[in-house]
């Protein structure tokens, strides 16, 4: 990152480490206190709290980078965001695609109770990662074996959830890289499927799970599909962090939970026809450069997430001073050995958020040439299969 960039990201790190330590011990407080009495009290003030962190990073895509995200849907589907509980299924194209749905979770007026099923490793990171165990987020370990049983449990404690709440799934299981695409197309034409263009091939057995543990009380599910213009940057974390503004146009279909199959089978074979359908999409996204035949939304740019920003900044430089005043430590050796230490923390705090977001690209394109290289094994073609 550039020094003028990192000038700028430094004081931004700052505070989102002074909020995040803030909401972290908040919600500490509450699970501890508050959810053994309560727990439907716990999540209305977890979403509440973790609103209030989450937002400085709607602000960075909204205010900092400038980011617009264009929404196409149908008008009813659109007065139905954030009123109904819904399992939001869509491609993985970049690092930031999860903070794509906050931004929409945003505009619906369900951030606070916005969740996904992430990697295990996430939950670690500090206070984003934190504040997403604190909210129930589903951590998974990317082994079925393990998994299943954490995932049925995560998702029947959402039955009494008190508000509406948008579980995000990406079914793909990894982002999309040209080497994955190449894997996937190899797989599905020694298979006789359709071969893919634009998408993955979908594991579906966490969307079978899924369906299978939320179908009596979940209505709808919202089958987002993500694509960039062609005279746009594809947007990343570290172009937000440089406030580089893009755009972003995301399709969302609604479909009715009643009406998927019953059986498992059918359930998994409807999810890779979704998928078949999002690829066609996006064939004509490109060549069209737009989802022209479903009506563009107005989800504007709320003022709600400039001013948590300012109020926390208000808030930091306002201890900052008192602290200034009414100290002298900071004036000693000792104190500016601990600003710069403190200083040295945020900058690796923020580098870990770019690296965590970069690694797991790296990782899974090495698995992906590793299968390349391999090819298919019968096992992993029954494994398939049991998808």
């Amino acid at each position: 990152m550039a020094i003028a960039a990192a000038a700028v990201v430094l004081p931004l790190g700052v505070m989102f480490l002074f909020s995040g330590i803030i909401v972290n011990i908040i919600q500490a407080s509450c699970f501890v206190l508050v959810r053994p009495i309560s727990k439907s009290l716990y999540r209305r003030i977890n979403r509440v709290v973790a609103e209030l962190l989450w937002v400085e990073l709607v602000w960075l895509v909204d205010w900092w980078a400038n980011v617009k995200i264009e929404l196409y849907m149908d008008p009813e589907t659109f007065q139905l965001m954030g009123k109904e509980h819904a399992l939001l299924i869509a491609n993985h194209r970049s690092d930031i695609d999860w903070l794509v749905g906050w931004v929409l979770a945003q505009r619906a007026g369900c951030l606070g109770s916005a969740l996904a099923v992430m990697k295990k490793s996430s939950k670690f990171l500090p206070v984003i990662g934190w504040s997403m165990w604190f909210s129930e987020y589903l951590f998974l370990e990317r082994s079925w074996a393990k998994d299943e049983n954490t995932l049925k449990l995560g998702l029947q404690r959402l039955k009494d959830f008190p508000r509406p709440f948008w579980l995000a799934l990406f079914v793909e299981g990894t982002r999309f890289t040209q080497a994955k695409l190449l894997a996937a197309q190899e797989y599905a034409t020694s298979q006789g499927l359709p071969v893919p263009k634009n998408v993955l091939i979908p594991r579906t057995k966490g969307f079978v799970a899924s369906v299978s543990n939320m179908r009596t009380f979940v209505p709808a599910i919202y089958d987002a599909t993500v694509a960039v213009p062609k005279n746009q940057p594809s947007p990343t974390m570290l172009r937000l962090l440089k406030g580089q503004p893009s755009v972003i146009h995301v399709h969302i279909k609604r479909h009715l939970m009643k009406d998927l199959p019953e059986t498992e089978e059918g359930v998994a074979q409807w999810c890779k026809d979704i998928f078949v359908a999002k690829d066609a999409l996006l064939d004509k996204h490109m060549a069209d450069d737009t989802f022209g035949n479903e009506q563009l939304q107005n989800t504007g740019r709320p003022k709600k997430s400039l001013l948590v920003v300012i109020s926390w900044s208000s808030l930091l430089v306002f201890g900052a001073i008192k602290l200034f005043k009414w100290s002298s430590f900071l004036s000693s050796w000792k104190g500016i050995g601990f600003s710069v230490a403190g200083l040295a923390v945020v900058t690796l705090l923020m580098h870990i958020l770019v690296v965590f977001s970069q690694s797991e690209r790296s990782t899974s394109a090495k698995a992906a040439n590793a299968r390349q290289t391999l090819k298919q094994t019968p096992s992993d073609t029954s494994r398939d299969k049991q998808q």
